[in-house]
């Protein structure tokens, strides 16, 4: 409580509630071009040299005392807009801006950024538009925006090929990734290879992983919002893309001019398309019926009822399906998944300082994995997480100086961590009963954002957080034979367990100079929900589970401390920054984990706790056609289980103690760019046998050290080249020319156990054997526009 009353004090006496009458500017900044609001649009008051930003939905909001001021709005790639304002009564300006078309024009926007990074109070926070990444190298021409974030220091990669990633030592459950407001649980499409975010649907990203805003909740390491087009309402456009791998289309346009619009996008592999001819003839098709591909679906819709009202309506379906024949047929393996989301939202202008959105989600993700052998045997097991999300936020602007956020947000979820069944001989075995888990999640925060001198300014947060494990819920009570003795059940609704917690968010800004500023952070963070996963990536076969009163929360603490300067008048901006990281109550599974009937899965989990703590370096460049930037961090990640290692700390399967990248494209003429890659990473962390020995005939395994082992460094270098064809009348097309591992370097998936000889004739020989994915793979891919 005495956390409640002191921020409630800081907020009557903070400047904001002291002034006398004064007037508001506010409206929205958009596209000229396609009308869609630009997030993050920067919006200052030349005479004061103070703004604001646009919100999310492209709103601001400045109050002044009565006068006159120059406005000046500014957009990377955009012309500037200025305007002078009488001010002696509230106005509402609603602004366009205008997209640069020619080059010499992008260098004097470029050379307009603002110093957001020096004067913000966030650390940690990297905004991406989709056109900024275009030109960098992809594989097999696909625009992967999860694999961009990748590079960035302090987050590192499940691995090659996997879309995975781990942020600053903690886990991938641990990342918060967001479309349009609703959770993506498994962003991952090809087991990993490519992300689920089809670059064409896709406005911006923004990605937090220092200090992350007490609007967001339920993770420990970081926030990754990404947000849709809202198509445009201006006229109608048809875009896409031919790749090796997957060939892509959007549509967008008015449905009524400058009020609604549309977006439609689609994406399909055609792997199978050419796979599925070829196998049926091999060998008199016994590899008939193996196949794989994957699609995606976007759609959105956008609504101004009138200058304070706006409805969304947007959803994402997407899936994978995977079939495996074996040869004459004796093995046959289905493995579908997927992502399905829907999100509806009102905005809502209370009033020209006050701001409203509310929003209500579904979220679904599922697996399932069936085979058969031979007719006579078929195994079964499906797993799944469900949501239903309300939320409501409010946005309030009391002077140039102050700005504070404060909603609520219900969930009810619904788990299905895992069912299995075998059918062997027509008698059908249920290896773990259907345990669906049902909880509730509250929050409620409130955070403010407000100068104090001009040097100084800070961010104060707080959340409070409920979670509620409910029924129908049947738990066992074991002997020491896991057999059952006794149970308890719990109906419909009835609370089983209940966790509670509140969050303080503090970050803060210290400017040097007009070029250099100090940051530093605290935030504590709780997650309610799980991933447990025997693997080392992040495979569909995660298991999500929620806490209950076995499964505790997890609760993590990070303390960071940030030095930001930039150069060249912004065109050149880098930061230093140190953080350390603590985390209870993590999860793994047990060593050996066997399903059992009447044995929850929660009882074979073992718990402990985790560290990290590095430093990460970041150079970002913007000189005129130039963009790229270089990250290192150097970092250490660390976990410790009374139950694991015998009870020793070892380096967690994602610790890297040297984590490099450097990015760049270059914009030669209006016909040609290039981009070029590099990465470099300390080698993954994994557990190997020191030993074997022969057991009744079977070679059995000996392990000590728990991720003792490291596996090679991975480093590779990508290039790429863009030519623009001559645009023709309303037409525009381009060829994408890509190399992915230019140099071929060999780098590590997995190491597996390689026996040869006969075990009784004592000739048994076992070597670790290095599997590897990716060669050097060159790539073409074809775009359009019109």
């Amino acid at each position: 409580m005495s956390s409640c009353r002191l921020m409630i004090l800081i907020f009557l006496f903070s400047p904001a509630f002291l002034f006398a009458q004064r007037y508001s500017i506010s409206g929205y900044v958009s596209d000229a071009a396609s009308g869609e609001s630009l997030v993050g649009a920067n919006v200052v008051i030349e005479e004061l040299n103070r703004g604001s930003s646009t919100n999310e939905y492209g709103f601001y909001s400045i109050t002044l005392e009565e006068g006159v001021y120059t406005i000046k709005v500014s957009f990377l790639g955009y012309e500037p807009f200025i305007e002078t304002v009488e001010l002696s009564e509230n106005k509402r300006i609603h602004i366009s801006l205008n997209p640069s078309d020619l080059l010499t024009e992008e260098v004097v926007v470029r050379g307009e950024r603002s110093d957001r990074n020096i004067e913000g109070t966030d650390m940690g926070r990297v905004d991406f538009s989709i056109d900024k990444i275009r030109t960098l190298p992809v594989l097999l021409g696909e625009v992967d925006i999860m694999k961009t974030l990748q590079l960035l220091p302090g987050v590192q990669s499940a691995g090659e090929g996997n879309s995975g990633f781990y942020v600053r030592g903690g886990g991938a459950d641990q990342n918060l990734v967001l479309l349009d407001e609703a959770v993506v649980y498994n962003p991952g499409h090809l087991f990993g290879f490519f992300s689920v975010f089809n670059g064409d649907a896709i406005r911006n990203a923004t990605m937090i992983k220092g200090g992350i805003p007490a609007q967001y909740g339920g993770r420990l390491s970081s926030v990754i919002d990404i947000s849709m087009k809202e198509g445009n309402n201006k006229e109608y456009k048809f875009s896409g893309g031919i790749g090796l791998l997957a060939s892509r289309v959007l549509v967008e346009g008015p449905i009524l001019s400058e009020k609604a619009s549309f977006m439609i996008s689609a994406r399909r592999t055609y792997i199978d398309l050419f796979l599925d001819p070829l196998l049926e003839n091999i060998r008199d098709g016994e590899f008939k019926g193996n196949s794989y591909f994957f699609y995606d679906f976007n759609a959105k819709i956008n609504y101004r009822v009138s200058e304070r009202s706006r409805f969304f309506l947007s959803g994402y379906f997407g899936r994978d399906v995977f079939n495996f024949r074996s040869p004459e047929q004796s093995l046959a393996i289905d493995i579908p998944w997927g992502n399905s989301t829907a999100t509806f939202r009102w905005n809502y202008l209370i009033n020209d300082r006050l701001f409203m959105n509310a929003t209500a989600v579904y979220n679904d993700y599922n697996f399932s994995f069936s085979s058969k052998f031979q007719d006579e045997f078929q195994f079964n097991l499906a797993s799944g997480i469900r949501d239903y999300n309300l939320k409501l936020d409010f946005d309030y602007f009391p002077n140039i100086n102050h700005r504070v956020k404060t909603g609520l947000n219900y969930t009810y979820h619904s788990f299905d961590p895992y069912n299995a069944t075998a059918i062997s001989d027509d008698q059908e075995f249920e290896i773990d009963e259907v345990d669906t888990k049902y909880a509730h999640e509250l929050a409620v925060y409130l955070q403010d954002d407000f100068s104090i001198t001009d040097r100084l300014k800070v961010n104060i947060g707080l959340r409070g957080t409920v979670f509620q494990h409910t029924g129908p819920y049947k738990r066992y009570f074991l002997d020491n034979l896991d057999r059952p003795i006794d149970s308890v059940t719990y109906k419909p609704l009835e609370p089983v367990h209940t966790y509670w917690g509140i969050e303080p968010r503090f970050s803060m800004r210290y400017t040097i100079d007009g070029r250099s500023s100090l940051k530093a952070g605290i935030m504590n963070t709780k997650q309610y929900i799980h991933m447990v996963s025997s693997a080392t990536t992040t495979l569909p076969t995660d298991l999500w589970v929620p806490s209950t009163k076995i499964v505790k929360p997890q609760n993590g603490w990070q303390y960071s401390v940030g030095y930001f300067r930039n150069f060249l008048n912004d065109q050149l901006e880098t930061s230093v920054e140190v953080f350390y990281r603590t985390m209870d109550n993590q999860i793994e599974f047990k060593n050996s984990y066997t399903p059992n009937l009447y044995t929850d899965i929660e009882d074979s989990f073992v718990f402990g706790e985790g560290n990290a703590y590095g430093i990460e370096f970041f150079i970002q460049q913007n000189f005129g056609n130039f963009f790229g930037w270089i990250g290192y961090s150097l970092s250490y990640a660390n976990r410790t289980f009374e139950d694991l290692n015998e009870g020793e700390p070892f380096p967690a399967k994602f610790d890297r103690r040297h984590d490099l990248s450097v990015t760049g494209s270059y914009q030669i003429n209006d016909r040609w760019s290039v981009g070029i890659l590099f990465v470099y990473g300390t080698g993954q962390a994994i557990t190997v046998p020191t030993g074997r020995y022969f057991i009744e005939g079977n070679i059995v395994n000996q392990y000590e050290e728990r991720n003792g082992y490291r596996m090679p460094a991975y480093h590779r270098m990508d290039l790429s080249a863009t030519y623009s064809f001559p645009k023709k009348r309303r037409f525009e097309s381009e060829l994408v020319f890509s190399v992915y591992n230019v140099y071929s370097r060999r780098n590590p998936f997995f190491i597996f156990n390689n026996i040869e000889g006969n075990i009784f004739q004592g000739n048994v020989n076992v070597s670790a054997q290095q599997v590897s994915l990716f060669p050097i793979l060159p790539s073409v891919s074809y775009n359009f526009n019109f």
